[in-house]
């Protein structure tokens, strides 16, 4: 009995010293990974208390000075194509392509031999009628005269006297128009210069048959320009027309004459658009005294465009534009808040936006749509 009881007890010490050495085991390791959990916790609660770091400005209204290039056409400041107007022979050319013209100088002159005919035959018609009209006012004149003596004239006579005078004077004012017609006709045989110019073209020679333009003639007898003044055109896209008629002076450049830049001033704007190209049409006046440009250049024009005063401008980086909408990101109290806005005109990176803002807003200059609303801000080191 007593043997049996003492091997008992030692299976019960052997089973609570395993336990014991098992519990001290285990504990060291539970407390590793409690530890290690506290502190992974701790991080993220750290991470978010601190809150995504973002470089902020301030909001200030200002002005964005952009400028536009955009091609350009050089033109004369004025040319006429140079037609006869009745159908001639080509008698003499006093110019020659490339000559300079003064207003009113003679550049050829045109030979019709039936126009000469024609002026006589109105010549000789005018003749008769001033004949006749003299006779009849004669005779009217002393009809009038003697009817002053009661009962000499009746007054029948002295009506139809009258009248004959007076058709006699319609005829004559008539024969007088057709003469001077033919001679304002004449007059057309001597082509002159309108203004002063360049001859840019010249299709005819002595000889030459000529006449109104589709009728005797498929090219002009000459082309003048004025090129000592001359036009650039430019054509402006629809939505940057609004700020294109606030330019002033434009810069130009032409192929030809390399590291020169030309300038000249706005003077004309179209005032509507291009139904096709959808823009509006600016002229610039040129002085070319020297002659350096020639129409029908190409240029490259830059178009200064004054943006709108007291208009909100950002850095292109603070502006997002996802598939929803275009918005800033806003610091209120440290969060993050979405702000719609619209994008102006863009220039050198800057941007004008529109939208529900005010001075001294704080934004986030390096914004993306990762920044969602309610996301701690915290400015970021400079």
């Amino acid at each position: 009995m007593t043997i049996r009881h003492i091997n008992i007890m030692n299976i019960k010490n052997y089973s609570l010293l395993y336990r014991s050495m098992t519990a001290a085991a285990l504990l060291p390791l539970g407390l590793f990974f409690a530890g290690c959990h506290n502190t992974q916790a701790e991080d993220e609660s750290g991470k978010e208390s601190e809150g995504v770091q973002v470089k902020m400005i301030h909001l200030q209204k200002s002005q964005l000075e952009a400028s536009l290039k955009l091609p350009g056409e050089i033109k004369p400041f004025q040319f006429v194509d140079l037609y006869a107007k009745v159908n001639s022979y080509v008698k003499s050319v006093q110019v020659d392509l490339g000559s300079q013209v003064s207003a009113g100088q003679v550049l050829a002159t045109l030979d019709a031999p039936e126009m000469n005919t024609q002026l006589l035959e109105a010549q000789s018609r005018l003749h008769t009628k001033e004949a006749m009209f003299r006779a009849s006012r004669a005779t009217y004149e002393r009809l009038l005269k003697t009817s002053k003596v009661p009962g000499t004239i009746s007054p029948n006579d002295l009506d139809m006297a009258f009248e004959k005078m007076s058709a006699d004077s319609a005829e004559l004012l008539s024969s007088r128009s057709s003469y001077h017609e033919v001679q304002q006709m004449l007059g057309y045989l001597t082509i002159r210069a309108p203004f002063s110019g360049v001859i840019s073209q010249r299709n005819v020679h002595p000889g030459t048959y000529v006449g109104p333009a589709g009728k005797g003639s498929d090219k002009p007898l000459f082309r003048l320009e004025e090129q000592q003044k001359l036009r650039l055109a430019v054509a402006v896209p629809e939505i940057y027309t609004d700020d294109a008629h606030h330019a002033g002076d434009v810069h130009f450049t032409v192929k030809s004459l390399p590291g020169d830049t030309f300038t000249a001033h706005v003077s004309r704007i179209a005032g509507s658009l291009d139904t096709k190209l959808r823009s509006e049409l600016l002229e610039m006046d040129i002085a070319n005294i020297n002659r350096k440009l020639l129409p029908g250049m190409y240029a490259e024009v830059q178009v200064p465009l004054p943006g709108k005063k007291d208009v909100y401008v950002v850095p292109k980086g603070a502006i997002v534009s996802n598939s929803e909408k275009v918005f800033v990101i806003k610091s209120v109290n440290g969060k993050a808040v979405w702000v719609p806005v619209q994008r102006g005109n863009e220039a050198n990176g800057q941007v004008e936006i529109f939208g529900n803002l005010s001075d001294q807003d704080i934004l986030v200059q390096n914004a993306s749509d990762e920044i969602k609303e309610g996301t701690s801000l915290q400015a970021a080191a400079k």
